[in-house]
């Protein structure tokens, strides 16, 4: 684990070094809220320059032994230079309302994330590294430190239509660096007028070794100001190691630069 932090310690300073002396501000500053939720895929565009935007959600899980509800699900993401985010997961909690879940909270995770504009057949790509620090609740975060390396990237098809997508790879905090965990995610996303829109997601993670688990979920947003969003997100399991149901929401707000 001690090498691959080390690893996305410097991806994250090569990143860093590069967007700091690209001049081309890839959040557009006039453009409306675009947030991380309430999909698993991440938004390909980061946040602009000298922004902050704060994002927030609770979600309500049901497996076949236990029911669990946990927020707020906070994501703090800085404009910290052109074409680059720092972002921050604050520590999540997790109540089980019934059945034997654990109770507590899940890791602070600081992660940086570039994007890097449009590539061939007009794909915004984006690439994230971060880190899990053990600062949770062992039985819901695990134990010393975790990491991630992520891709996110989205393409406009016309009339209102959008592909979006997204490949991670995890190591688990406690986990052995030899099992990493593969999650690939697919979406279609429809813009319905010019505040609102809904997606389709699927969703698997597959650990190198042990049991796959895939669910599909929708949900929509609506951007009650264009820097201010609300959403849902509802999603069934597919096998037996996902998730029976669940269903979320959450609130998202972008503040200006010059505040």
């Amino acid at each position: 684990m001690s090498a691959f932090v080390v690893a996305l310690l410097g991806m994250s300073a090569a990143c860093a070094e590069e967007a700091v002396a690209d001049d081309h501000n890839c959040g557009n500053s006039g453009a409306e809220i675009a947030t991380d939720r309430p999909d698993v895929t991440n938004s390909s565009l980061v946040v602009p320059h000298e922004s902050v935007q704060v994002e927030n959600g609770i979600n309500w899980t049901t497996r076949q032994d236990a029911t669990v509800i946990d927020g707020s699900n906070t994501r703090v993401r800085i404009g910290f230079a052109p074409c680059l985010e720092v972002l921050f997961d604050l520590p999540n909690y997790f109540h089980p309302l019934h059945g034997s879940a654990a109770a507590g909270y899940s890791d602070f995770s600081p992660a940086l994330k570039r994007q890097f504009g449009h590539l061939p057949g007009d794909i915004e790509l984006s690439v994230t590294v971060g880190l899990e620090l053990p600062t949770g609740t062992a039985r819901i975060a695990g134990a010393g430190y975790g990491g991630y390396l992520q891709l996110p990237w989205s393409k406009e098809i016309g009339a209102g239509w959008g592909l979006s997508g997204m490949f991670t790879v995890f190591l688990l905090p406690g986990g052995n660096s030899s099992n990493p965990t593969w999650e690939p995610t697919f979406a279609v996303e429809r813009q319905l007028g010019s505040r609102a829109d809904f997606f389709v997601e699927y969703v698997a993670d597959h650990p190198h070794r042990g049991a796959s688990s895939q669910i599909f979920d929708s949900g929509g947003a609506y951007r009650i100001t264009p820097t201010q969003q609300i959403d849902f997100r509802v999603g069934l399991g597919v096998n037996r190691a996902a998730p029976d149901h669940l269903f979320g929401v959450g609130y998202s707000l972008r503040l200006p630069r010059e505040i």
